[in-house]
């Protein structure tokens, strides 16, 4: 049995930052779940930037089915953890289940990636106090107030914690995320 990975996410999560780690993995050979706050048929969504808009533009992305809720997710059964960006982190990091994961984590210095707007997750359990971790450029002061030094560059790796800013970051980022993976959490 291949070594399983954990995608937490939700409706409104960016299209690209859960499809391209979730394809990078099983590429790279191991099996990848994704929870979510129920088993239902997720709505993504795509981030995009238009001329003379201040910010960026939301637009309907890709359907995928959760292959778990929350509340039945193991994390003992794990060895890793991607948390995606969107907007599903906003609502997700109040989540008592999504805490619950997200500490087993951490406290077993197990690898996580987080990639845009993933930080508003481990900022919200205290997990990134006295880290390092890029974010979505808007994040910058969240992640000051959340204890954790932001960092502006495409792969932050911070131990065995992975960070970027948004999906032009992925080759960077799954490059080093894959590479922490094959030292701590090798494919069976």
């Amino acid at each position: 049995m291949a070594a399983k990975i954990l995608i937490v996410t939700g409706d409104a999560a960016e299209s690209l930052e859960v499809f391209y780690p979730y394809q990078r993995l099983l590429e790279e050979g191991y099996e990848v779940d994704v929870a979510a706050p129920s088993r239902k048929t997720l709505q993504f969504v795509v981030h995009d930037f238009v001329d003379g808009f201040d910010t960026y533009t939301e637009k309907p992305g890709y359907t995928w089915p959760a292959d778990k809720a929350f509340a039945e997710v193991d994390p003992a059964e794990y060895v890793a953890l991607v948390l995606p960006g969107g907007r599903a982190p906003e609502y997700l990091r109040n989540n008592p289940e999504v805490k619950r994961i997200v500490d087993h984590f951490f406290e077993l210095d197990k690898p996580v990636a987080q990639i845009c707007h993933g930080p508003l997750i481990t900022l919200a359990t205290g997990a990134l106090d006295g880290r390092r971790t890029a974010a979505y450029p808007a994040l910058e002061p969240d992640v000051a107030a959340g204890g954790a030094g932001f960092v502006d560059s495409e792969a932050v790796v911070d131990g065995v914690l992975v960070s970027a800013r948004a999906w032009p970051d992925h080759p960077g980022w799954m490059r080093a995320f894959v590479q922490v993976l094959r030292e701590k959490a090798p494919v069976d």
